[in-house]
Parts: C-alpha cells; structure tokens; sequence
C-alpha cells in the first residue's frame, strides 16, 4: 500500500467530533494521529481506524494546558506525520454562565483551555506547517462567539478571540501556503450540550463530522455548520442593542 499523501493531526482526538472526522480522514486514505490526555482511549480508537480503513493511526499525548510541552509535541507529530500534515482543533470547555459567575477558577480554565492552549499550540506547530510548504488548519469556533449573549458571553467571548487570532494566523502564513478554515458550529449533539435543553437545528456528531470534512478539503475563512446558522446569526447581529438586550438568548 502507497503511503499516504497527508495526516490529519485531531487535537481533541478523543472528543465526539473529533473521533468522526478522524472516521472521515481515514476513510478517505489519510494517516490520522489522535492527540489528548487519554493516551489509553486513543490508541484504541487508532486501533479501530487502522483495521477499520487500513492507514495509520497512532495516539499522542496531548494537554492543551500544559503549555510548556507544546514545542515538543510539534516535534514529535512532524517526526509521525506521513505526507503534508493537517491539523483539526477539535478541543474545548463550555462551563455554563452561572458557575463561571460563582468560581473564577472554572472562567479561568475555560479561557485557558479555549483561546490560550489552542493559540500556544498552534503557534508551535506553525514552523511545521512552514517547513512543509503548507497544510490545512481547522478549528472549532462557535456561533456563540458572534453576538455576546446574556447566557453565555463568557463561553462566547473565548470562541471570538479564537477566531481573530485565526484571522491573524492566516493571514500571517497564507505566503507559505497555509489555509486556515474557522467552523462557526451551531449546537452539536455532543457531551458540551447534553447539560442543555433541546436546541434548534442540532447536529449529530456524524453529519457535523461530515459537513466539516468537505469544508476541509477547500474551504479556507470561515463557515457555518450546520449552514442553516448563516442567515439565523445574521438576523440575530443586526438585531440593535434595545431589541436584543430583552431577548432571553
């Protein structure tokens, strides 16, 4: 069997989107390698996807707050990495409002997790997206980062300064060939929006999985998942400050 043409590095390898794109990645013939703190939990995934598809999979340790090890995890997914290497930002925490307002330690761990461990570690793999000519950089925004909402403008807060750093981050490597997508995802189906009452327009894990791995062999800016969030957060941002204020969002 040839080698494969490209890796897709999945930080959050263990998260549910997470381990469906990687279902899609390795699907499609890529090698996939599964970062988070659960190497244990990893590498069975990366079992399954090696007898499922065939490719390489292999798990690596990774902790978004444990800044200090990012340069070294670089290293070591550029030395694992088969082809040109990918990376999927697919980690995250979503404390409610309230417990943010009662503890600043769980606030803080948030934008730790959210907007620091995912900078620092993008920043660190970026003389390896440099040095290979390119790649593709996915990362997991939210729509909550559009309009700071009454309910959870903290959470939404983290999410809006992900996406300006990826602006910046693109537009800074974009001459050598690096193309970031930011996914503005609506609510998924996932173990962040269990705690939460039914919301509108949820998607499953799979098909969220699925829409995003499209956008990811083209798509560069940012995108709506589901796309039906488009027209709903354009309403909901032009809405003037008296009229949204009263809304219970």
């Amino acid at each position: 069997m040839a080698a494969p043409a490209e890796t897709w590095l999945v930080l959050g390898g263990g998260s549910t989107i997470g381990r469906a794109f990687a279902q899609r990645a390795a699907a499609a013939g890529a090698a996939v390698l599964l970062a988070g703190r659960d190497v244990g939990e990893l590498e069975r995934s990366a079992a399954d996807l090696r007898l499922r598809h065939g490719v390489p999979a292999t798990s690596v340790l990774f902790d978004a707050l444990d800044l200090d090890a990012h340069r070294g995890f670089a290293r070591a997914c550029a030395t694992l990495a088969q082809g040109q290497l990918n990376l999927l930002l697919a980690f995250g925490t979503m404390p409610s409002q309230a417990d943010c307002e009662a503890d600043p330690a769980v606030a803080r761990r948030m934008v730790d997790t959210n907007v620091t461990g995912a900078a620092s570690v993008l920043t660190a793999l970026a003389p390896v997206l440099r040095g290979q000519g390119g790649g593709t950089v996915v990362a997991l925004g939210s729509v909550a980062g559009e309009r700071g909402r009454p309910r959870n403008h903290l959470y939404g807060a983290t999410k809006a300064a992900l996406g300006v750093f990826l602006q910046g981050y693109a537009a800074r490597h974009a001459r050598h060939g690096v193309r970031v997508l930011n996914v503005l995802a609506g609510p998924v189906d996932t173990a962040l929006t269990w705690p939460l009452p039914k919301l509108p327009f949820m998607a499953s894990p799979a098909t969220f999985a699925a829409a995003t791995w499209r956008l990811a062999r083209h798509g560069a800016g940012q995108a709506h998942v589901p796309r039906v969030w488009a027209p709903v957060m354009a309403v909901i941002r032009a809405l003037p400050n008296r009229i949204f204020n009263r809304l219970d969002l």
